[in-house]
C-alpha cells in the first residue's frame, strides 16, 4: 500500500475541514447530495465523452496503482541479470532455460526465452522495445482520464453552482431562504474545485509516474538480456547496467562469477 497516496488525501481533508472548523463551519454544511450528483456524475459522463471505453475501463484498472506500493528495486534487478549473464557466459545460453522456471517476472522471462531459442538479436530488440512502448502508451491514455477528470470537474462545478443559484433566484420572495440556498449552491463549486486538486490530478500525476518508473524498469530489462544475447563480458555488463540507474561504485565481483 502506498501510504502517501492515502495519506496525502487524509491529511488535505483533515486540514480543509479543520481549518472551516476554525472559522466556525461544520462538515454538515458541505455534504450535499444534490451537488455530488452534478459534480461527480457530470464528470463522468463528460469523461466518457471525451475517451473510448477502452481507455476508460484502463484508467479505471489503473487507479489502484495509484495506492498500489510495488517495489522496483533496480539495483536487485541489475545484479540478477549479471547473474544470468555470467550462467550464460559459463555454460552458454541454453543453460538459462533451466532458469526460467524461477523467473516471476513474465516480460523478464519472455525475453530471456527470446535468448535461450536463439532469436536474432535485431528481433529481440524491436520486439521487445514495441511492447514496452506499447504497453506504456495504452496505460498513459487510460491516466490521461484522471486528468482530464481534474480539468472538467471544476467547470461541472461551476455548472452546478449556477443551477443553485437559479433554484434561489426563482424562490426570491421568501428572503429567509436566501442565505442557505446560496451556500447550498457553491457547495458545488467547492466539490467540483475540491476532487479535480485533491483527488483526480494527483491522481493522474502518481499514476504517470509509476508508468514511466515501470517503463524504466523493463527498458533496464531489455537492456540486460540483449546484452547477454551479445555474449558481454558480465563485469561489462554490470558497470553498463549502473550506469543506466545511475548508480556508482562496483557491486559483486560478477567476472569472479563467471571465470
Amino acid at each position: 500500500m502506498d501510504i502517501t497516496s492515502i495519506g496525502g488525501i487524509v491529511f488535505a481533508l483533515a486540514m480543509i475541514l479543520g481549518g472551516q472548523a476554525l472559522e466556525g463551519g461544520h462538515i454538515g454544511s458541505i455534504l450535499q447530495l444534490t451537488a455530488a450528483m452534478i459534480v461527480f456524475g457530470g464528470t463522468i459522463g463528460a469523461v466518457l465523452v471525451a475517451f473510448p471505453r477502452k481507455d476508460f475501463v484502463t484508467g479505471l484498472k489503473l487507479l489502484k496503482m495509484a495506492f498500489a506500493d510495488r517495489k522496483a528495486d533496480l539495483g536487485d534487478l541489475a545484479r540478477q541479470l549479471v547473474e544470468y549473464a555470467s550462467v550464460a557466459r559459463r555454460d552458454g545460453v541454453l543453460a538459462l532455460e533451466g532458469r526460467l522456471a524461477e523467473v516471476q517476472d513474465p516480460f523478464l522471462r519472455r525475453a530471456l526465452q527470446f535468448v535461450v531459442d536463439g532469436v536474432d538479436a535485431n528481433v529481440t530488440r524491436s520486439t521487445l522495445e514495441s511492447a514496452i512502448d506499447a504497453e506504456f502508451e495504452e496505460n498513459a491514455a487510460g491516466a490521461k482520464i484522471w486528468e482530464s477528470a481534474g480539468g472538467f470537474a471544476p467547470t461541472v462545478g461551476i455548472l452546478g453552482a449556477v443551477l443553485g443559484l437559479i433554484h434561489v433566484m426563482e424562490n426570491l420572495n421568501d428572503p429567509s431562504k436566501l442565505g442557505g440556498g446560496i451556500a447550498t449552491a457553491f457547495v458545488a463549486t467547492v466539490y467540483g474545485v475540491g476532487s479535480a486538486n485533491l483527488l483526480f490530478l494527483p491522481f493522474a500525476a502518481k499514476i504517470k509516474r509509476k508508468l514511466g518508473i515501470e517503463r524504466e524498469r523493463k527498458n533496464l530489462i531489455a537492456e540486460g538480456v540483449l546484452s547477454i544475447q551479445e555474449g558481454i563480458n558480465p563485469r561489462v555488463l554490470e558497470e553498463k547496467l549502473r550506469a543506466f540507474i545511475g548508480e556508482e561504485g562496483s557491486g559483486p565481483p560478477a567476472e569472479k562469477k563467471a571465470a
